[in-house]
């Protein structure tokens, strides 16, 4: 009688370079498109939610959602999404006002002030970081439901919350250095870090409601 030999399971296939290209390319894409659907400025948030919300669906089912679902998000986000653009512009002038202040001299406080007001830019750019990821996981709607999730739950995950706003902190600051047509691309790719970081320790999403 011969023994059948039982055959090891296979190991699961590595990415190869064209997944990971295709992956690289498509990621910058969604940069561009963000960029481009947020000319008008007020329609920054609603297209950050867009692109949110279809890496959501990119992490959960292997797959972008057609266009025809980012742009119904697009719009569906509009209305309470101007506002939002509205506030997050407003705050980052005045925060970059007062670090640029401080850094000239023009403010007294020297580098212990500096220093401690680019620590608290960094915590809110991780803190927003987390509720755009947190927008995209509700399909883009709720921002104000995701912004006190969010904010109840960054004690909660410190470390997540740290490695955000590292990520956010890094792509401002390449996004000063490069040339202005890869800031695109420094977007897309921040916002997919951010849902990787996210991911690691995935909480309940916020009720949009």
């Amino acid at each position: 009688m011969t023994a059948v030999s039982a055959q090891p399971d296979s190991a699961p296939a590595r990415a190869g370079w064209r997944d990971t290209l295709r992956e690289a390319t498509d990621l910058a894409l969604l940069g561009f498109a963000v960029a481009l659907a947020a000319l008008p400025v007020l329609t920054f948030a609603p297209a950050v939610a867009a692109a949110s919300a279809a890496l959501h669906d990119r992490s959960i089912t292997g797959a972008w959602p057609d266009p025809r679902t980012s742009l119904r998000r697009f719009g569906r986000a509009l209305p309470a999404g101007a506002a939002v653009s509205a506030v997050v512009l407003a705050a980052a002038a005045l925060l970059a006002a007062d670090v640029l202040a401080l850094a000239t001299g023009r403010v007294p406080g020297g580098g212990p002030a500096l220093a401690l007001t680019t620590v608290v830019v960094a915590v809110l750019l991780g803190y927003a970081g987390l509720v755009a990821v947190a927008v995209g996981r509700t399909g883009g709607r709720g921002w104000r439901a995701a912004a006190r999730h969010v904010a109840r739950t960054c004690p909660e995950r410190p470390g997540v919350w740290a490695a955000a706003s590292g990520v956010c902190s890094l792509a401002v600051l390449l996004g000063v250095l490069v040339t202005p047509v890869a800031v695109p691309i420094l977007g897309g790719y921040a916002l997919a870090a951010l849902h990787a970081l996210d991911a690691r320790r995935p909480i309940t999403a916020p009720d949009p409601s």
